[in-house]
Protein backbone atom coordinates (compact mmCIF):
# COMPACT_ATOMS: atom_id res chain seq x y z
CA UNK A 1 0.00 0.00 0.00
CA UNK A 2 2.39 2.21 0.89
CA UNK A 3 4.66 1.50 -2.50
CA UNK A 4 1.56 2.83 -4.28
CA UNK A 5 1.29 6.03 -2.52
CA UNK A 6 4.59 6.62 -3.42
CA UNK A 7 4.20 5.92 -7.00
CA UNK A 8 1.26 8.34 -6.93
CA UNK A 9 3.12 10.75 -5.79
CA UNK A 10 5.85 10.24 -8.10
CA UNK A 11 3.18 10.61 -10.69
CA UNK A 12 1.73 13.88 -9.47
CA UNK A 13 5.39 14.86 -8.85
CA UNK A 14 5.92 14.69 -12.66
CA UNK A 15 3.30 17.58 -13.26
CA UNK A 16 4.89 19.75 -10.41
CA UNK A 17 8.24 21.58 -11.51
CA UNK A 18 10.99 20.92 -8.80
CA UNK A 19 9.75 17.20 -7.84
CA UNK A 20 11.67 14.49 -8.88
CA UNK A 21 8.56 12.44 -9.94
CA UNK A 22 10.43 10.15 -11.98
CA UNK A 23 12.59 9.52 -9.31
CA UNK A 24 10.07 8.73 -6.71
CA UNK A 25 8.22 5.90 -9.36
CA UNK A 26 11.63 4.94 -9.37
CA UNK A 27 12.26 4.23 -5.70
CA UNK A 28 8.89 2.86 -5.32
CA UNK A 29 9.64 -0.13 -7.82
CA UNK A 30 12.88 -0.29 -5.94
CA UNK A 31 11.55 -0.71 -2.23
CA UNK A 32 8.73 -3.02 -3.68
CA UNK A 33 11.61 -5.31 -5.37
CA UNK A 34 13.98 -5.45 -2.40
CA UNK A 35 11.00 -6.48 0.15
CA UNK A 36 9.28 -8.93 -2.22
CA UNK A 37 11.29 -12.11 -3.07
CA UNK A 38 9.39 -13.02 -6.45
CA UNK A 39 11.60 -12.90 -9.76
CA UNK A 40 8.69 -10.85 -10.96
CA UNK A 41 9.70 -7.90 -8.64
CA UNK A 42 13.23 -7.52 -10.35
CA UNK A 43 12.32 -7.80 -13.45
CA UNK A 44 9.42 -4.97 -13.17
CA UNK A 45 12.71 -2.83 -11.67
CA UNK A 46 15.22 -3.77 -14.77
CA UNK A 47 12.41 -2.94 -16.97
CA UNK A 48 11.27 0.11 -14.88
CA UNK A 49 15.13 1.26 -15.08
CA UNK A 50 15.19 0.90 -18.43
CA UNK A 51 12.37 2.50 -19.51
CA UNK A 52 13.63 5.77 -17.54
CA UNK A 53 16.52 5.75 -19.22
CA UNK A 54 15.00 5.75 -22.60
CA UNK A 55 12.64 8.18 -21.23
CA UNK A 56 15.55 10.45 -20.46
CA UNK A 57 17.19 9.58 -24.11
CA UNK A 58 13.98 10.65 -26.07
CA UNK A 59 13.51 14.21 -23.62
CA UNK A 60 17.35 14.66 -24.75
CA UNK A 61 16.50 13.96 -28.11
CA UNK A 62 13.09 16.25 -28.58
CA UNK A 63 14.18 19.77 -30.04
CA UNK A 64 16.31 21.87 -27.49
CA UNK A 65 13.39 23.88 -26.22
CA UNK A 66 13.73 25.23 -22.47
CA UNK A 67 11.07 23.71 -20.16
CA UNK A 68 9.24 27.16 -19.15
CA UNK A 69 8.28 26.56 -15.00
CA UNK A 70 4.65 28.04 -15.99
CA UNK A 71 4.78 26.19 -19.70
CA UNK A 72 0.87 25.61 -18.68
CA UNK A 73 -1.43 27.71 -16.04
CA UNK A 74 -2.30 24.68 -13.05
CA UNK A 75 -5.59 24.30 -14.60
CA UNK A 76 -4.59 23.20 -18.08
CA UNK A 77 -2.10 20.87 -15.89
CA UNK A 78 -4.95 19.45 -14.09
CA UNK A 79 -6.93 19.01 -17.52
CA UNK A 80 -3.91 17.46 -19.06
CA UNK A 81 -3.12 15.09 -16.57
CA UNK A 82 -6.69 14.10 -15.53
CA UNK A 83 -6.78 13.48 -19.66
CA UNK A 84 -3.64 11.12 -19.83
CA UNK A 85 -5.16 9.38 -16.56
CA UNK A 86 -8.34 8.73 -18.51
CA UNK A 87 -6.59 7.84 -21.72
CA UNK A 88 -4.83 5.37 -19.83
CA UNK A 89 -7.39 3.18 -18.83
CA UNK A 90 -9.84 3.35 -20.97
CA UNK A 91 -7.79 2.87 -24.51
CA UNK A 92 -5.30 0.90 -22.57
CA UNK A 93 -1.48 3.02 -22.39
CA UNK A 94 -1.53 4.18 -25.89
CA UNK A 95 -4.78 6.48 -24.95
CA UNK A 96 -2.20 8.24 -22.57
CA UNK A 97 -1.00 10.83 -25.09
CA UNK A 98 -4.12 12.04 -26.76
CA UNK A 99 -5.81 11.64 -23.60
CA UNK A 100 -2.70 14.83 -21.97
CA UNK A 101 -3.38 16.34 -24.91
CA UNK A 102 -7.08 16.72 -25.41
CA UNK A 103 -6.85 17.38 -21.49
CA UNK A 104 -4.76 20.60 -22.55
CA UNK A 105 -7.15 21.65 -25.40
CA UNK A 106 -10.47 21.41 -23.41
CA UNK A 107 -8.70 23.63 -20.90
CA UNK A 108 -7.95 26.11 -23.34
CA UNK A 109 -11.07 25.64 -25.08
CA UNK A 110 -12.90 26.55 -22.12
CA UNK A 111 -10.92 29.45 -21.50
CA UNK A 112 -10.29 31.02 -24.71
CA UNK A 113 -13.73 29.66 -26.45
CA UNK A 114 -12.46 28.43 -29.79
CA UNK A 115 -11.13 26.08 -31.30
CA UNK A 116 -8.38 27.55 -33.63
CA UNK A 117 -7.39 28.99 -30.38
CA UNK A 118 -7.15 25.91 -28.47
CA UNK A 119 -6.06 24.44 -31.29
CA UNK A 120 -2.84 26.89 -31.23
CA UNK A 121 -2.75 26.90 -27.28
CA UNK A 122 -2.14 22.73 -27.55
CA UNK A 123 0.69 23.20 -29.82
CA UNK A 124 2.27 26.33 -27.93
CA UNK A 125 1.70 24.46 -24.53
CA UNK A 126 3.75 21.03 -26.44
CA UNK A 127 6.36 23.15 -27.98
CA UNK A 128 6.87 25.09 -24.75
CA UNK A 129 7.67 21.81 -22.46
CA UNK A 130 4.58 19.85 -22.84
CA UNK A 131 6.35 17.20 -24.53
CA UNK A 132 8.84 16.59 -22.29
CA UNK A 133 6.37 16.27 -19.54
CA UNK A 134 4.07 14.27 -21.49
CA UNK A 135 7.02 11.66 -22.29
CA UNK A 136 7.86 11.31 -18.58
CA UNK A 137 4.52 11.23 -17.17
CA UNK A 138 4.14 8.65 -19.83
CA UNK A 139 6.68 6.41 -18.86
CA UNK A 140 5.79 6.88 -15.29
CA UNK A 141 2.59 5.61 -16.05
CA UNK A 142 4.28 2.57 -18.05
CA UNK A 143 5.95 1.59 -15.14
CA UNK A 144 2.93 1.96 -12.61
CA UNK A 145 1.14 0.07 -14.55
CA UNK A 146 3.79 -2.65 -14.77
CA UNK A 147 3.87 -2.64 -10.92
CA UNK A 148 0.44 -2.62 -9.94
CA UNK A 149 -0.02 -5.93 -12.85
CA UNK A 150 2.98 -7.92 -10.76
CA UNK A 151 1.33 -6.78 -7.45
CA UNK A 152 -2.25 -8.37 -8.76
CA UNK A 153 -1.26 -11.21 -11.28
CA UNK A 154 2.58 -11.88 -10.22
Amino acid sequence: MLVGLVLALGLCGVLVPGVPGSWLVWAGVMWWALKDPRPVAWWVLVGATVALFLSQVVRWALPPRRLRPGWAGRRVVVYAAAGSFLGFVLIPVLGSVPGFMAGIYVAERIRLGRHAEARAAVRTAMRSGGSSVLAELFTCQLIAGAWLGAVIWG
